[in-house]
Protein backbone atom coordinates (compact mmCIF):
# COMPACT_ATOMS: atom_id res chain seq x y z
CA UNK A 1 0.00 0.00 0.00
CA UNK A 2 1.28 3.04 -0.87
CA UNK A 3 -0.01 6.98 -0.70
CA UNK A 4 1.43 10.57 -1.71
CA UNK A 5 0.26 12.36 1.16
CA UNK A 6 3.69 12.59 2.45
CA UNK A 7 4.73 13.80 -1.09
CA UNK A 8 1.74 16.27 -0.85
CA UNK A 9 3.90 17.58 1.98
CA UNK A 10 6.63 18.25 0.03
CA UNK A 11 8.41 15.42 1.55
CA UNK A 12 11.01 13.05 -0.92
CA UNK A 13 9.15 9.68 0.26
CA UNK A 14 5.84 7.85 0.38
CA UNK A 15 4.61 5.48 2.78
CA UNK A 16 4.35 1.78 2.24
CA UNK A 17 3.29 -1.17 4.33
CA UNK A 18 7.22 -2.14 4.85
CA UNK A 19 8.57 -0.91 8.55
CA UNK A 20 11.74 -0.83 6.74
CA UNK A 21 10.69 2.38 5.21
CA UNK A 22 7.61 3.66 7.30
CA UNK A 23 9.51 5.63 10.24
CA UNK A 24 9.04 9.10 10.35
CA UNK A 25 10.72 11.63 12.62
CA UNK A 26 10.68 15.41 12.79
CA UNK A 27 13.19 17.15 14.92
CA UNK A 28 11.22 19.67 17.31
CA UNK A 29 8.02 17.88 17.18
CA UNK A 30 5.44 17.80 19.67
CA UNK A 31 5.03 14.68 21.68
CA UNK A 32 2.54 13.18 24.24
CA UNK A 33 4.01 14.39 27.84
CA UNK A 34 2.33 11.48 29.57
CA UNK A 35 4.30 8.97 27.14
CA UNK A 36 7.47 11.23 27.92
CA UNK A 37 6.98 11.27 31.84
CA UNK A 38 6.60 6.63 31.37
CA UNK A 39 9.65 6.75 29.65
CA UNK A 40 11.76 9.15 32.29
CA UNK A 41 10.19 6.96 34.71
CA UNK A 42 11.63 3.51 33.30
CA UNK A 43 14.78 4.63 30.99
CA UNK A 44 18.06 6.83 32.14
CA UNK A 45 20.12 5.49 29.86
CA UNK A 46 19.74 6.49 25.80
CA UNK A 47 21.98 5.64 23.08
CA UNK A 48 23.67 8.53 21.28
CA UNK A 49 25.76 8.98 17.71
CA UNK A 50 28.06 11.99 17.70
CA UNK A 51 26.74 14.68 15.81
CA UNK A 52 23.51 13.12 14.80
CA UNK A 53 19.70 14.07 16.70
CA UNK A 54 17.34 11.59 14.99
CA UNK A 55 16.49 8.08 16.27
CA UNK A 56 18.42 5.46 15.31
CA UNK A 57 16.47 3.01 13.09
CA UNK A 58 15.47 -0.53 14.63
CA UNK A 59 13.35 -2.80 13.82
CA UNK A 60 11.63 -5.85 15.52
CA UNK A 61 13.35 -9.39 14.36
CA UNK A 62 13.67 -11.92 16.26
CA UNK A 63 16.13 -13.80 14.39
CA UNK A 64 14.10 -17.11 14.07
CA UNK A 65 10.55 -16.66 12.65
CA UNK A 66 11.03 -13.14 11.16
CA UNK A 67 15.01 -11.86 9.99
CA UNK A 68 16.24 -8.81 9.67
CA UNK A 69 20.25 -9.41 7.70
CA UNK A 70 22.69 -6.95 9.53
CA UNK A 71 19.66 -6.09 11.85
CA UNK A 72 19.75 -6.35 16.03
CA UNK A 73 17.52 -9.08 16.79
CA UNK A 74 16.30 -10.66 19.83
CA UNK A 75 18.24 -14.04 19.16
CA UNK A 76 21.13 -12.81 17.79
CA UNK A 77 21.42 -10.30 20.58
CA UNK A 78 21.50 -13.51 22.73
CA UNK A 79 23.87 -15.26 20.77
CA UNK A 80 26.64 -12.31 21.52
CA UNK A 81 25.53 -12.03 25.08
CA UNK A 82 26.52 -16.12 25.09
CA UNK A 83 29.85 -15.17 24.11
CA UNK A 84 30.20 -12.32 26.91
CA UNK A 85 29.74 -9.16 24.36
CA UNK A 86 28.81 -5.89 26.61
CA UNK A 87 25.36 -4.70 26.40
CA UNK A 88 27.93 -1.69 24.59
CA UNK A 89 29.23 -3.92 22.18
CA UNK A 90 26.30 -5.64 20.90
CA UNK A 91 24.96 -2.42 19.85
CA UNK A 92 28.12 -1.56 18.31
CA UNK A 93 28.31 -5.02 16.03
CA UNK A 94 25.22 -3.44 14.89
CA UNK A 95 24.71 -0.10 14.76
CA UNK A 96 28.84 0.86 14.26
CA UNK A 97 31.61 2.11 16.52
CA UNK A 98 30.69 5.51 16.57
CA UNK A 99 28.10 4.21 19.30
CA UNK A 100 27.80 5.24 23.27
CA UNK A 101 25.52 4.32 25.73
CA UNK A 102 25.16 7.53 27.68
CA UNK A 103 23.50 7.97 31.21
CA UNK A 104 21.06 10.87 31.59
CA UNK A 105 22.06 13.52 34.20
CA UNK A 106 18.73 15.14 34.07
CA UNK A 107 15.69 14.06 32.75
CA UNK A 108 13.27 16.24 31.55
CA UNK A 109 15.06 18.95 33.79
CA UNK A 110 14.21 17.09 36.89
CA UNK A 111 18.23 16.94 38.39
CA UNK A 112 17.56 13.44 40.14
CA UNK A 113 15.89 10.27 39.25
CA UNK A 114 13.42 8.26 41.06
CA UNK A 115 14.07 5.94 44.32
CA UNK A 116 11.95 3.34 42.35
CA UNK A 117 10.39 3.36 46.19
CA UNK A 118 7.42 5.23 47.44
CA UNK A 119 8.88 8.02 50.58
CA UNK A 120 6.51 7.24 53.50
CA UNK A 121 6.38 7.91 57.14
CA UNK A 122 9.34 5.81 58.60
CA UNK A 123 11.83 6.53 55.24
CA UNK A 124 15.25 7.68 55.58
CA UNK A 125 18.44 8.20 53.58
CA UNK A 126 19.46 10.48 50.73
CA UNK A 127 16.70 10.32 48.47
CA UNK A 128 13.97 11.44 51.66
CA UNK A 129 16.68 14.58 52.19
CA UNK A 130 16.48 15.81 48.88
CA UNK A 131 12.64 15.21 48.57
CA UNK A 132 13.16 17.85 51.98
CA UNK A 133 15.23 19.97 50.40
CA UNK A 134 12.67 20.70 47.34
CA UNK A 135 9.82 21.17 49.49
CA UNK A 136 11.51 24.06 51.72
CA UNK A 137 12.66 25.38 48.22
CA UNK A 138 9.24 25.23 46.90
CA UNK A 139 7.38 26.56 50.02
CA UNK A 140 9.46 29.66 49.79
CA UNK A 141 7.55 30.49 46.54
CA UNK A 142 4.08 28.60 47.66
CA UNK A 143 3.73 29.56 51.37
CA UNK A 144 0.91 27.54 52.60
CA UNK A 145 3.54 24.54 52.57
CA UNK A 146 4.99 24.38 55.89
CA UNK A 147 8.33 24.32 55.99
CA UNK A 148 10.95 21.06 57.45
CA UNK A 149 13.95 20.27 58.82
CA UNK A 150 15.54 18.71 56.00
CA UNK A 151 17.32 15.66 57.93
CA UNK A 152 16.61 12.69 55.70
CA UNK A 153 14.14 11.08 58.33
CA UNK A 154 10.31 10.94 57.12
CA UNK A 155 8.43 12.24 60.16
CA UNK A 156 4.93 13.57 61.26
CA UNK A 157 6.37 17.12 59.62
CA UNK A 158 6.99 16.00 56.50
CA UNK A 159 4.05 13.63 55.79
CA UNK A 160 2.01 17.00 56.29
CA UNK A 161 4.22 18.93 54.24
CA UNK A 162 3.75 16.38 51.26
CA UNK A 163 0.09 16.29 52.18
CA UNK A 164 -0.40 20.55 51.54
CA UNK A 165 1.53 20.09 48.48
CA UNK A 166 -0.45 17.09 47.49
CA UNK A 167 -3.47 19.60 48.02
CA UNK A 168 -1.50 22.52 46.20
CA UNK A 169 -1.03 20.39 43.22
CA UNK A 170 -3.86 18.80 41.91
CA UNK A 171 -2.54 15.11 43.81
CA UNK A 172 -4.39 12.37 46.13
CA UNK A 173 -3.41 13.74 49.68
CA UNK A 174 -2.12 10.87 50.43
CA UNK A 175 1.17 11.94 52.32
CA UNK A 176 3.06 9.42 50.50
CA UNK A 177 5.49 10.51 47.93
CA UNK A 178 4.85 7.77 45.62
CA UNK A 179 6.42 8.49 41.60
CA UNK A 180 3.72 10.78 40.94
CA UNK A 181 4.51 13.25 43.73
CA UNK A 182 7.88 13.06 43.37
CA UNK A 183 7.79 13.64 39.31
CA UNK A 184 5.39 16.60 40.26
CA UNK A 185 7.90 18.20 43.13
CA UNK A 186 10.90 17.73 41.19
CA UNK A 187 9.47 19.63 38.42
CA UNK A 188 7.83 22.41 40.44
CA UNK A 189 11.62 22.68 42.23
CA UNK A 190 13.16 23.02 38.70
CA UNK A 191 10.37 25.65 37.97
CA UNK A 192 10.74 27.63 41.36
CA UNK A 193 14.47 27.85 40.79
CA UNK A 194 14.65 28.71 37.04
CA UNK A 195 12.30 31.53 38.61
CA UNK A 196 14.50 32.57 41.16
CA UNK A 197 17.43 32.41 38.90
CA UNK A 198 15.38 35.26 36.19
CA UNK A 199 14.68 37.60 38.79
Amino acid sequence: MTTKWYRNKGYDFTITSSTAYDHKWVYGRNYFASISQVVDEMFSNFLSRPNVKQPILTQYCDGQRVTCPNWLSQWGSKYLGDQNYSAIEIIRYYYGSDMYINEAEEISGIPASWPRENLQLGSSGAKVRQMQEQLNRIAQVYTSIPRITADGSFGPATQTAVRRFQSVFGLPQTGVVDYATWYKISEIYVGVTRIAELI
